[in-house]
């Protein structure tokens, strides 16, 4: 048993620059885990710095110094974060409000055409299987309003962390683009010289989560806004608040559409029952996940992400079990890195199986 271990050890640890990535990943990790709330303002401009600094690079080829590149692609962020918070954020929390406010209503309206569906259809669904569909929208109801209440009362300290992180952002990305190199230098002071094999994953996963991340972007405002239009043109309640989250579930594969299906189903239901307007609503959805899935998505993102559907699925259920709502948003991404790590891991333990005795194998 020893010697197995030995050998395993042997074959897999006895290069330094695997054992400097598997320290590199364990110290990420480590710190997302256990420093991840504390050092939440300083991971959100991180990722915002290294989103923008793509823009960067890109005016900085017309020959712009940096710090005029910066200054533009910062002021561009600003104008959309002030965008956000005095034009969105007030419509999406109204539209939020007005959902609380009728959601008895709408439980009202779901149970009548509930108790109707035995007298329709006896041979699918009983009086029995009704009351108890009655129960449970009962209690998960009350549920959600003890939540509600719960939120309300800590809402105070979410605005205190909302300013704070409204200030120390905006601040830390500008700097964080400004001194990239300064930061950069200071950090490789730290680490080993000979870091190939960390330099190489990095590499190839960040081309791949850069187009992955630019390309759900621009997928994510797409589907929005075209949502948006659909939902609003057909009259449906809440057209804003549904179209917004209809955007964001392209960035979870499968989950997010199927559950966002169900939610719209569900308000289109309430709202007019079974009806033609219903069923627009339906198709209206079908044809924008159909245009979303079989042309916007491979437009968008051909040959970024080289994973299979069951990876993708495995990796939501993994990051989103770890870090919850963040881990949804970064699943990709973060397997992404994994898939590079793999593939970089076991190609350098091929060539240094086929490496003769007694040459290098680098």
């Amino acid at each position: 048993m020893f010697e197995v271990f030995r050998e395993w050890k042997e074959r897999h640890f006895s290069d330094p620059q695997r054992v400097i990535l598997g320290f590199m990943l364990l110290l990420g990790a480590g710190l997302i885990y256990f420093l991840g709330n504390l050092l939440a303002p300083v991971m959100i401009s991180i990722i915002i710095a290294y989103l923008l600094d793509g823009l960067v690079i890109l005016l900085k080829r017309f020959r712009l110094p940096r710090i005029a590149a910066v200054s533009i692609v910062f002021a561009v962020f600003m104008i959309g974060m002030l965008v956000m918070i005095l034009w969105l954020l007030p419509l999406t929390v109204k539209q939020i409000g007005q959902l609380v406010q009728q959601l008895p209503g709408m439980l009202a309206k779901v149970q009548t055409r509930l108790s109707e569906l035995p007298t329709r259809y006896p041979e699918l669904i009983s009086e029995s299987q009704v009351r108890q569909i009655i129960d449970y929208l009962n209690t998960s109801l009350t549920v959600m309003g003890r939540k509600a209440l719960t939120l309300s009362l800590a809402s105070v300290v979410g605005l205190m962390h909302l300013v704070v992180y409204l200030v120390l952002v905006p601040f830390m990305v500008f700097f964080l683009l400004k001194d990239k190199d300064i930061i950069l230098n200071w950090a490789r002071r730290f680490l080993p010289d000979n870091m190939d094999l960390t330099e190489s994953v990095w590499q190839e996963a960040n081309v791949q989560v850069t187009n992955y991340i630019r390309g759900k972007g621009w997928e994510l405002l797409i589907i929005w806004g075209i949502s948006y239009a659909a939902f609003k043109a057909l009259g449906l309640q809440f057209a804003l608040l549904i179209s917004l989250f209809t955007g964001l579930s392209v960035i979870i594969p499968y989950i997010g559409v199927t559950v966002m299906g169900f939610v719209m189903a569900l308000v289109a239901f309430i709202q007019w029952g079974w009806s033609h307007e219903f069923a627009s609503a339906m198709v209206a959805y079908l044809v924008i996940q159909i245009f979303d899935g079989n042309l916007l998505a491979p437009l968008l993102l051909s040959g970024v992400v080289n994973l299979h559907p069951v990876a993708i699925v495995v990796a939501i259920l993994l990051f989103g079990g770890l870090w919850g709502l963040w881990g949804l948003f970064f699943a990709i991404p973060l397997a992404t890195l994994a898939n590079a790590v793999i593939k970089a891991w076991f190609v350098k333990l091929e060539q240094k199986a086929d490496t003769p005795v007694g040459t290098d194998p680098s």
